[in-house]
């Protein structure tokens, strides 16, 4: 893969940035976001395929790019297909990090040093290439604004975007909820960006452990959870009314 081009996850990292502070928005579900990008862009790569709900190597070849071969070696290691919520609701610890310094080696960001209650040492990251920037959101606007279904890489890109929560962020207030809802929407033109922005969600919503088609029990309160064996057969419970645990995932 070239480096001339951009990939998802910086891309999305760049759209997250606020121009003022220097923070990034929605840091936690961002970084879910990062992990699923990841999966997007390797799948624009041919490296792997959406198998059902689960994600498929079909060329262990490495693409150029060292963040992306990482993953792709981790996911070659599984074996077999793996969930895209397993994969997505796992260890990431660095990823968005590893991302920013990507950049500021690029000169798309620079770091800035400062302190917190004058103490804590703390960094910031702003663009320094805003052009770069306004092209990204200008090709969102543009697929908002016109209904004409986008290139693959923006419908991923958008789909995300929704997925993390970065409508809020790109248009905020009353005046963006139209914008937001289009935003949305958006998710249906990609496949592959459908299912890693679903799973990102579904993470986020901690339901990660199950299915996405699987419903609650009938009876049970909202939120509640039955944990199931491998056998399928559900834990019977104890004496004192709770459910028995099981260790099989």
């Amino acid at each position: 893969m070239g480096r001339s081009r951009r990939t998802i996850p910086e891309e999305l990292l760049l759209l997250a940035l606020d121009p003022t502070t220097g923070t990034t928005a929605q840091p936690q579900s961002l970084d879910l976001g990062l992990a699923g990008a990841q999966l997007v862009e390797l799948a624009l790569a041919g490296r792997i395929a959406p198998d059902g709900d689960r994600i498929a190597v079909v060329l262990p070849r490495p693409t150029g790019d060292p963040t992306l071969d990482s993953a792709l070696e981790l996911l070659r290691r599984r074996g077999s297909p793996v969930r895209a919520v397993h994969w997505i609701g796992g260890p990431r610890l660095g990823l968005r990090q590893t991302y920013l310094t990507h950049l500021e080696r690029c000169g798309m960001v620079h770091a800035v040093e400062g302190q917190m209650c004058g103490v804590l040492p703390t960094t910031r990251y702003q663009a320094t290439e805003s052009a770069i920037s306004r092209e990204i959101r200008a090709r969102l606007d543009t697929a908002i604004r016109t209904g004409v279904p986008p290139d693959p890489r923006t419908a991923a890109l958008a789909a995300l975007a929704h997925a993390v929560g970065l409508g809020k962020h790109l248009y905020p207030g009353n005046e963006g909820r139209s914008s937001r809802s289009r935003l949305r929407d958006l998710i249906r033109h990609d496949p592959m960006g459908g299912l890693v922005a679903h799973a990102v969600m579904d993470v986020q919503n901690g339901v990660a452990a199950q299915p996405r088609r699987a419903q609650a029990a009938p009876g049970r309160q909202p939120g509640a959870r039955a944990a199931m064996p491998a056998s399928g057969v559900p834990a019977q419970p104890s004496r004192r009314g709770s459910m028995a645990r099981v260790g099989a995932r």
